[in-house]
């Protein structure tokens, strides 16, 4: 059996519809109640309050582990020994591409310590490290379903975003298959993409035009403020405004792992136009 927690989210929903239709036994864990694949079993937990966790890992051999946000309310050892207790044998952790990149940086410090934490366990594990998700383009569906207009800093700096589908599908194959053990990928989307050709693809899957409006860092950081923490937000800028030459290249480890290129923004946007009209 595989474990997904963070079931109802970007990747984990994607996640648990691969495996059902590969015709794996899945157990979706969320916080809330989910509508899932027919014959995915269901547990409520929190990663917060790892003793909620064991009964949902009963009978697994592989665990996808999504840690919410920074991970900072989450104790990585007591996550492991739950895990262990129960028998796990395999472990797929979600990263993220800045604990690889920025390892000086706080706002990663924690993803750091869960990928130390489970590579020194016992279980085998493979971490996965993506750069920004095409999904946080939702942040803007407000404001194009409003007014077809988006606003965003650094207007003209791409960053190859990924597809979260696709961390999903890289995800599938790590926990199903044991030859991924031990790797740790940095995924990416097919290329870099600003925030003004994000408006444009955006315009180009609704059939009509989105206004791009180039925020100050001082905005952007004054809105952000709003729901995320303040070492996230800094920490979050300074990759978009100033991202290293690391994070603005593309990696080959989706097309290595799946055997065929990441999905293009634009596919991601013509596949969710619905949030944007």
């Amino acid at each position: 059996m595989i474990v997904v927690t963070g079931a109802t989210g970007n990747v984990g929903r994607p996640l648990v519809e691969v495996l059902a239709a590969a015709g794996e036994r899945v157990t979706a864990v969320s916080r809330r109640p989910a509508e899932l694949p027919k014959g995915v079993a269901h547990r409520q937990a929190d990663l917060a309050e790892p003793k909620s966790l064991r009964p949902a890992l009963d009978g697994a051999e592989a665990l996808f582990l999504l840690v919410a946000g920074s991970g900072e309310k989450i104790d990585p050892h007591a996550i492991v020994d739950v895990a262990k207790a129960a028998g796990v044998r395999r472990v797929v952790l979600l990263s993220s591409q800045g604990a690889g990149t920025r390892p000086e940086s706080v706002a990663h410090s924690h993803l750091r310590a869960f990928e130390d934490v489970i590579r020194e366990s016992t279980m085998t594990s493979t971490v996965l490290r993506p750069g920004g998700f095409a999904s946080n383009a939702f942040a803007w569906a407000a404001t194009v379903r409003a007014e077809r207009a988006l606003a965003a800093p650094f207007g003209d700096v791409g960053l190859p975003m990924i597809d979260p589908v696709d961390i999903a599908e890289v995800a599938a194959v790590a926990l199903r298959d044991r030859s991924h053990a031990g790797r740790t990928y940095e995924l990416t989307g097919p290329a870099p993409v600003s925030p003004r050709q994000a408006a444009q693809a955006i315009g180009a899957a609704l059939g009509v035009p989105v206004r791009f409006a180039e925020q100050s860092r001082d905005e952007a950081r004054a809105q952000m403020l709003r729901f995320m923490p303040e070492v996230v937000v800094d920490a979050t800028l300074s990759i978009l405004g100033e991202p290293s030459p690391t994070e603005q290249q593309v990696s080959p480890a989706v097309e290595q792992v799946l055997g065929r290129g990441p999905r293009t923004f634009a596919e991601w946007a013509v596949r969710n136009a619905a949030a944007f009209r």
